[in-house]
């Protein structure tokens, strides 16, 4: 458990260029106290005491805006960035070494039973209001847009863009840096620009056959 906490702790410092310090992140941070509290939450749910669990996750929700049902499987250092308005579901697996940002739901469409929510592989980054929805598979090293709609499958080492959201293969090869939500290529935007370069053309032919 000691180990798990110094890993919460070194995770932030790692990637949260803000954190001064093991003391301020234990202290101030709204995902740090979210994720030891889940853990807490999870142990008991496991073991029968499942009011005791929600109780626990309700009091964290409003210590932090963050929401996460003690009945999810979390992997090792997962880290929230900033966090507010973070939900995740009942059956929600996370895989080791995730990140997500602020507004970010892991949860349901509704229309499901039993496993309900999405399963995320290691390595994967959910970007600022994205939402992830249903019992589908969020691969390794997949990365989620900011703001994108995620409602199937993401393969490994590819980037999810859009709403709803389309797939852009990395291929294996880095082509922006794993926190970056912003510099990632819009599938959607480069369709409407091939079909205005298409419709120039047109128009060009069509002028010639008038003259």
């Amino acid at each position: 458990m000691f180990e798990r906490f110094k890993e919460d702790i070194a995770v932030i410092r790692d990637k949260d260029p803000a954190a001064r310090s093991a003391l301020e992140i234990v202290l101030l941070y709204s995902g740090f106290k979210a994720v030891r509290s889940y853990r807490k939450a999870n142990w008991c749910y496991r073991h029968g005491m499942k009011f005791l669990a929600r109780w626990i996750s309700q009091r964290c929700v409003r210590r932090t805006n963050i929401e996460i049902h003690p009945g999810a499987t979390i992997g090792r250092r997962l880290f929230i960035d900033h966090g507010t308005g973070v939900v995740i579901g009942e059956t929600t697996i996370i895989g080791d070494d995730c990140t997500l940002y602020q507004g970010v739901t892991l949860g349901g469409t509704g229309k499901d039973t039993g496993k309900r929510h999405p399963t995320l592989g290691n390595h994967v980054m959910v970007g600022a209001g994205a939402k992830v929805l249903g019992p589908i598979v969020i691969h390794d090293n997949a990365r989620i847009a900011a703001g994108a709609v995620v409602l199937t499958e993401i393969p490994e080492n590819a980037t999810a863009v859009g709403v709803p959201a389309r797939v852009v293969r990395v291929g294996g090869q880095k082509v922006v840096d794993q926190l970056d939500q912003v510099h990632v290529p819009d599938p959607l935007a480069q369709e409407i620009e091939a079909l205005k370069a298409r419709l120039t053309i047109l128009e060009n032919q069509a002028k010639e056959i008038e003259a």
